[in-house]
């Protein structure tokens, strides 16, 4: 099994942080501030990196612990940059069923990464999902919301060969 690592450095520009900024000073002030600019944050980045929680914590005086838990607790934020391609495996029971865990085992293997991750060249992320409502196609995958269906794990590589 592979070990989750940090895959992908943080490198934001000097532009996002002021336009986070610039949000936290809008915001700051409010009652439930927290979400919307969580929100702000991982529009302008992308994600919300431990560098960027951090930033928010010294700007609002919220502590890190209670940030870190509100973006881990909602499922619309994520701590990891997603790729440029970014793959989502079918784990529903029909996609399960038909063997998308051997499909979704077998990218982890090719691209180096555990779900959640992206690959340090910010090519591919990974990711499982729970349905995507073509279960006649079972087992699926989407790679940027194009569907792939009834693979197999040999149709894998010619499949990311096309993203290359």
């Amino acid at each position: 099994m592979l070990e989750k690592k940090e895959t992908v450095p943080f490198s934001g520009t000097k532009e996002q942080e002021e336009s986070l900024m610039k949000v936290i000073a809008e915001l700051k002030g409010e009652k439930g501030a927290l979400m919307p600019i969580l929100q702000k944050a991982q529009d302008i980045y992308g994600y919300l990196p431990i560098e960027v929680q951090k930033m928010i914590s010294d700007e609002t005086g919220i502590p890190m612990e209670k940030i870190y838990g509100v973006a881990t607790f909602y499922s619309q934020f994520t701590l990891n940059p997603k790729g440029k391609y970014q793959i989502s495996v079918c784990l529903g029971t029909a996609c399960y069923v038909k063997g998308s865990g051997d499909i979704y085992n077998a990218l982890m293997e090719k691209l180096g990464i555990v779900g959640g991750e992206c690959t340090p060249d910010g090519k591919f992320s990974l990711d499982a999902c729970r349905c995507v409502g073509a279960c006649g196609l079972a087992p699926v995958m989407m790679i940027n919301g194009e569907v792939y269906g009834r693979l197999t794990v040999d149709d894998i590589d010619d499949i990311l060969a096309k993203y290359e």
